[in-house]
């Protein structure tokens, strides 16, 4: 009976947010492709070059990211590479248009960005368009 009346006196709390923490190297997300390429690119259009050779290749092998639906942090790192970076997180296919979508860049050499939202379930992508990076899979359910 004394908990019951505790969490009755108790205030309510909104869930935390779940932080996901994610690397990006020139060209590539690391979680996401499991593995370090060691790409070498000094601006965007050497990541163009290098994913038009690579890109599908590596994307058939990367990891699909699962989630439940919530709130969540996406911390987004530029791991040493010598231009900003950016994030975009959104709906792919149809759900695009029905989905939550987070972008934003600035992400200099050696700092991090957080992108805060709240995923519904549906399908996903994410990618880096500053670094450009392959349309890596995201799955979120209920």
């Amino acid at each position: 009976m004394l908990l019951f009346m505790l969490l009755l006196l108790s205030p309510l709390t909104s869930q935390a947010q779940e932080v996901i923490s994610w690397h990006q190297k020139s060209c590539q997300f690391i979680e996401a492709e499991g593995n370090n390429w060691h790409y070498q690119a000094q601006r965007a259009e050497d990541c163009k070059r290098i994913n038009q050779r690579s890109g599908e290749q590596r994307l058939q092998h990367s990891k699909v990211m699962h989630l439940r639906a919530g709130d969540y942090v996406f911390r987004i790192h530029n791991d040493n590479v010598p231009y900003e970076l950016g994030f975009w997180l959104r709906g792919a296919g149809l759900d695009r248009l029905l989905l939550p979508s987070v972008a934003g860049g600035g992400i200099k050499m050696g700092t991090y960005r957080d992108y805060p939202i709240h995923l519904k379930p549906g399908h996903y992508r994410y990618s880096c368009p500053l670094n450009p990076t392959p349309d890596y899979a995201l799955e979120v359910i209920p």
